[in-house]
């Protein structure tokens, strides 16, 4: 994705301020080099922000005539306006090696077994996931694909299937679930409710009753 950005002279909260007010958002750009600060237009950011890819995406920022490939890395929300307030760019190369949030995509689990035959619910643990890559090798998404998922399954994030070169960050020795199948409520509830039958005691023998004669005596 492409965006364009300007150069920012001025600096501190009354610059800031007097940037927001005209209908701009201050920035700055680091990484491979000085930093350098920057402003964009308000409207065209807020915008590209409510796209999955300028989030997890490699983009091109047109500067000064110059176009850089950056990074989003980070950005400040006004506490309840719909006003972006800053924003933070990292400069990347091909040989930028980089720790990334991707998002996950999900598909087919409707055809799976634990849909389709056993009617299970399908969970979606985790929506994203931290990777370790080139920034040549960043994806925009990971595909995971549920077809296969039956009844009681779980996926950890070493079950996933990675495109070559993408690496899951994992903290020590932590593999968290990504995917989870539970069995609807009212099925568990259904098990529960049924009566326990006791199968009889073979091992004693059963005694006579006695009849009322004997019961006099």
């Amino acid at each position: 994705m492409k965006f364009t950005a300007f150069e920012r002279t001025q600096q501190g909260t009354g610059a800031s301020r007097r940037l927001r007010v005209a209908g701009k958002v201050p920035g700055i750009v680091y990484g491979a080099g000085e930093p350098k600060m920057v402003e964009l237009d308000h409207n065209a950011l807020f915008f590209a922000l409510k796209k999955e890819a300028f989030h997890s995406s490699i983009l091109e920022m047109d500067l000064a005539g110059r176009t850089e490939k950056v990074l989003l890395r980070d950005f400040q929300m006004h506490a309840w306006r719909p006003q972006v307030l800053h924003v933070d760019f990292q400069r990347v190369d091909d040989t930028t090696r980089l720790r990334k949030k991707v998002p996950l995509h999900f598909a087919g689990e409707e055809n799976s077994p634990a849909v389709k035959t056993d009617k299970c619910l399908v969970g979606h643990v985790m929506t994203e996931l931290e990777v370790e890559c080139l920034a040549s090798q960043l994806p925009e998404f990971i595909p995971i694909d549920l077809a296969e998922l039956v009844k009681g399954q779980s996926l950890h994030v070493s079950d996933l299937k990675l495109p070559a070169g993408i690496k899951a960050v994992r903290h020590g020795t932590l593999n968290p679930v990504v995917v989870s199948v539970t069995v609807p409520k009212a099925e568990v509830e259904e098990v529960a409710a049924a009566p326990v039958v006791a199968a009889p005691d073979k091992g004693k023998p059963v005694k006579a009753k006695k009849d009322e004669k004997q019961n006099r005596k």
